[in-house]
């Protein structure tokens, strides 16, 4: 998919620089999938706390099982 977009030179010089990218393409492609990742994260994050568990489950009893 081919997009034209507007970015600050300072940022995508220095992001190159830190990121060792070879293109700019690569650059935004690795960028992007960084913040879904991100996202992703805080989803999972908000998750804790919320699901319940049985207070006697015995994990390492599921382990042995085959």
């Amino acid at each position: 998919m081919t997009k034209s977009i507007e970015l600050d030179e300072n940022l995508v010089e220095e992001a190159l620089a830190l990121g060792q990218h070879s293109s700019i393409n690569l650059l935004v492609e690795t960028a992007l999938k960084d913040y879904i990742n991100k996202y992703k994260r805080e989803k999972i994050i908000e998750l804790f706390g919320t699901i319940e568990y049985q207070e006697n489950y015995d994990y390492k009893k599921q382990r042995n099982r085959q």
